[in-house]
């Protein structure tokens, strides 16, 4: 595997990918939290939403492999 995907000929690094769905999940993540007001008990909020990010992407990448994505 070379580490790619095509999407109508175009070819995308799997870790953009991968990173956008994370992205996307942080923010639902991030809306959850919000709600039920966990981010009064956190000093820095953008620092715990970047966390969650970097530990959803390494969750992700870990799970991909297998089925053949390798960023």
């Amino acid at each position: 595997m070379i580490g790619e995907v095509s999407i109508g000929g175009v070819y995308l690094p799997a870790l953009l990918l991968l990173a956008l769905g994370a992205l996307f999940l942080t923010g639902l993540l991030a809306r959850l939290l919000a709600v039920i007001s966990a981010y009064r008990w956190v000093a820095y909020r953008p620092l715990v939403d970047l966390a969650l990010f970097m530990l959803i992407l390494g969750l992700l990448a870990a799970l991909s492999t297998p089925l053949g994505l390798h960023p």
